[in-house]
């Protein structure tokens, strides 16, 4: 395994440790100028995201209405009742995105597959780094006002959904995640600096319970004045 990245799973609590559990539940709060360019309208109600941890599902609960929750697994997104009745569903949900630009409006199903695949990622990270499915190699460092921190380059694996195919993880002297970018696929390809700040620990494991994600220059450098999601996470729970 790289060692930097040996390093970094270490940092956050151990593949060992995190390995022993099946899935996590946080409480999320989002925001950001994206979903008016969806024509969706922005909400700061809470809701419970909860990810698997050995194979890619997700679901969010309330969504859409309060006796509502999404479900996303590979090849299918739905919206679901408490009974787990059908609302609206699609397959192949991936195929829906084709043309998209930025600003292009998303249906509820649209929102769902973002959602559950975006998720699912930020809270398997940086552990999903780990599996034999994703190319990891260290590049480049990047400084960082002060600081420099150095830089993880993942392929993922096609049988990943995820925003794009190469992403990049940055990390400080301590290991811990301070930025994710990547290019968003769905929307245009807009490329985008996600930052992540303020760790705190649950089981052993280190969570950032802020994410921002501003769009990303030519320079690599983000816009600051174009914050298009902000998601704050509380109340994590691993199972």
């Amino acid at each position: 395994m790289n060692v930097l990245l040996t390093q970094v799973l270490q940092a956050h609590g151990g593949i060992d440790r995190w390995n022993k559990f099946s899935r996590v539940t946080a409480t999320i709060i989002g925001g950001g100028g994206l979903w008016a360019l969806k024509g969706l309208e922005a909400t700061r109600t809470p809701r419970e995201m909860t990810a698997t941890i050995h194979e890619q599902t997700a679901s969010a609960y309330p969504f859409g209405r309060p006796e509502w929750h999404s479900v996303f697994e590979r090849g299918r997104v739905a919206i679901e009742t408490s009974e787990n009745v059908v609302v609206s569903e699609r397959l192949n949900p991936r195929m829906s995105f084709l043309g998209h630009a930025i600003d292009t409006p998303w249906d509820p199903l649209h929102l769902a597959y973002f959602n559950g695949y975006a998720m699912w990622t930020y809270l398997n990270t940086p552990f999903l780094l780990g599996l034999d499915r994703f190319e990891v190699s260290e590049i480049d460092p990047w400084q960082e006002e002060n600081e420099v921190w150095r830089v993880l380059r993942t392929r993922f694996s096609t049988e990943i959904e995820s925003h794009c195919i190469e992403q990049d993880f940055y990390f400080g002297e301590d290991f811990l995640l301070r930025r994710h970018d990547y290019q968003v696929d769905v929307a245009g390809r807009f490329r985008a600096a996600q930052y992540v700040s303020d760790f705190v620990q649950v089981n052993g494991i280190s969570f950032p319970t802020k994410r921002r994600a501003y769009m990303r220059g030519n320079d690599l450098k983000p816009i600051r004045d174009l914050l298009l999601v902000s998601i704050d996470l509380s109340n994590f729970r691993l199972e």
